[in-house]
């Protein structure tokens, strides 16, 4: 894409966000240069605004969550802000918004498909959050993160990560521990069944049971959750 068709996509893309007067566009090209692109053309790669972008992302997305479900407690909170910020589900959103025809990469990495990749369009995400902030202030970016990422989700406690991803960002956060599986077979090879157990801390948290493994591992982090939930505990000591 020539210089000027990418910077007529940015701008419709700003548009989008409520800038009407673009200006300078500088930071806003340098939220889509990846960094294999900056290696082999020079200049200055999106890594910087897309740390910053992180931050600004989960603080926008913080605040809705606490004004839109006052009655939850913070655990669950935690849950759907992870589920809203994960790279899965601001990749879908950049896709949606053509970042791949924006992102700059370099040779080897556009020929590998990288302008698909899952990764570099959650960063890319995050880094024109940035340039929004920085550009054009607060209320452009949490407008354009409210308005095309947050509010087009599906906010049911499990519509966006399966139960398994759900526990360990909740271990993770409260109690500094990794979930680990051991599971055992108890059907036959014409009707699989399998029974999953959940440790945390050294402790069976949740056990669970279906026709494969990873069936048998959901319903057991499901019941983690549950169990961790419904007793708040959040933090180490408890477990």
């Amino acid at each position: 894409m020539s210089g000027e068709a990418h910077r007529r996509r940015l701008r419709s893309l700003l548009r989008r966000a409520g800038v009407r007067t673009a200006g300078d566009l500088t930071l806003v090209e340098q939220a889509f240069v990846h960094e294999s692109y900056a290696k082999e053309h020079g200049g200055i790669s999106n890594e910087r605004m897309e740390y910053l972008g992180d931050s600004i992302l989960g603080a926008i997305t913080a605040r809705w969550l606490f004004e839109h479900y006052p009655d939850e407690p913070e655990g669950r909170l935690t849950l759907r802000k992870a589920a809203i910020v994960n790279d899965a589900q601001l990749a879908q959103t950049a896709r949606r918004l053509e970042f791949p025809e924006l992102v700059q990469l370099g040779a080897g990495m556009r020929g590998a498909g990288g302008s698909d990749n899952t990764s570099i369009l959650a960063d890319a995400f995050e880094a024109f959050v940035a340039a929004l902030e920085l550009r054009y202030g607060h209320e452009k970016a949490a407008r354009f993160v409210l308005d095309e990422h947050v509010k087009q989700l599906n906010h049911a406690p499990d519509a966006l990560l399966d139960a398994k991803t759900r526990l360990q960002h909740f271990t993770q956060e409260y109690l500094s521990a990794t979930p680990s599986y051991r599971e055992r077979s108890e059907g036959t090879p014409q009707t699989p069944k399998f029974r999953s157990d959940v440790i945390v801390n050294g402790k069976t948290l949740g056990t669970g049971t279906g026709a494969s493994k990873k069936a048998a591992q959901q319903a057991a982090a499901e019941a983690a959750l549950s169990l961790l939930l419904e007793s708040g505990q959040t933090s180490a000591e408890r477990v």
